[in-house]
């Protein structure tokens, strides 16, 4: 799997599983949280580092990683995740291809609709329906649970993706994100207004220190963080709240939710990250169903030919639909 695809792993996406509960004795006392784990359970020590690095293992309400010491007395809690399927089986789920070649798919991904099965999510996936699509023509370097996928967005944004057909296109796709020459743009409608007309937020984002559901700017050197690069704009001020455009240098989970909310901005709707407690936002709950986040526009390359490609679709009815409530406040 790409060094992008698990930069972008799906928090939301998770279930619940079971939970190990671990009680530290007098003679556990001072050893490595990863190898009181593996002593205790049937985990290895390298699991056990997996789940403390993703925020799947706490004492007393605390996040532990690998290197902190066992106190005795302490109960140490394991949440174990649900295993994830383990191949995406084809469903006939009708999708809206914008551009398909023997190389590569544009797809318009609806809103609420997963990006690839996991935990949770066994099947009416994008991947689901892609497999279908596409008889089976996918690259196989995303692995049986997520091929052709290159970069993707949440379970609740809708927008572009470009799918990859064979291994050769998702090579190229993937090295061209990671320098940045695929450009990604969207549209968010935010809280609050902003003093600058643009700006950018460049801060890294990790797991949350307590829910593990989240992401957040984590600046601790010490804490799992990757630096994350987001461009924005305004595009329309609505009184106390603003249309902006952002733009993606990263793709991080979550980044645009995690880093407009990281400076007083977030997402309307968006509950995770701090929205959706206003009057607006209240007495519109059924229109929003999640956060204002529509990636619009897609640039890209060609895999094989090297034409420049330039992909777009219209701001969502709904999305219009509440700028037009917003405008008609401010008047």
């Amino acid at each position: 799997m790409s060094e992008f695809l698990e930069d972008q792993e799906y928090i939301e996406e998770l279930d619940e599983g079971s939970t190990l509960e671990l009680l530290a004795e007098a003679n556990d006392a001072g050893k490595r949280a990863d190898v009181f784990l593996s002593e205790k359970s049937e985990l290895t020590r390298s699991a056990a580092v997996r789940l403390m690095e993703t925020g799947r293992v706490t004492v007393g309400g605390r996040t532990v990683s690998k290197k902190d010491k066992v106190v005795a007395g302490a109960v140490y809690c394991v949440a174990l995740p649900t295993p994830t399927p383990d191949r995406a089986e084809p469903e006939n789920i009708p999708l809206n291809i914008i551009y398909e070649d023997e190389d590569i798919v544009v797809v318009h991904k609806p809103k609420g609709m997963v990006v690839h099965p996991a935990a949770g999510n066994p099947t009416g996936t994008l991947v689901n329906a892609l497999l279908y699509h596409c008889k089976g023509s996918l690259s196989g370097i995303g692995g049986v649970i997520r091929p052709g996928i290159v970069h993707r967005i949440d379970k609740d944004t809708e927008g572009l993706l470009v799918v990859a057909k064979n291994d050769a296109a998702h090579l190229y796709l993937a090295e061209r994100i990671k320098t940045h020459e695929i450009r990604r743009i969207y549209y968010a409608i935010v809280q609050g207004n902003f003093r600058e007309d643009e700006g950018t937020v460049d801060a890294p984002i990790g797991r949350h220190p307590v829910d593990r559901k989240r992401m957040a700017v984590v600046r601790d050197p010490a804490k799992r963080a990757r630096d994350a690069v987001t461009h924005w704009s305004v595009v329309e001020r609505l009184g106390r709240y603003s249309l902006v455009r952002c733009e993606l240098e990263t793709g991080r989970t979550h980044q645009i939710r995690v880093h407009l909310s990281s400076i007083g901005h977030p997402l309307l709707g968006d509950e995770l990250y701090g929205g959706g407690g206003t009057a607006f936002e209240k007495k519109h709950a059924k229109l929003l169903a999640g956060q204002c986040l529509v990636a619009a526009k897609l640039m890209l390359t060609h895999p094989k030919n090297g034409a420049e490609m330039t992909f777009e679709i219209p701001l969502p009815a709904d999305f219009e639909e509440l700028l037009a409530l917003l405008r008609k406040e401010c008047e």
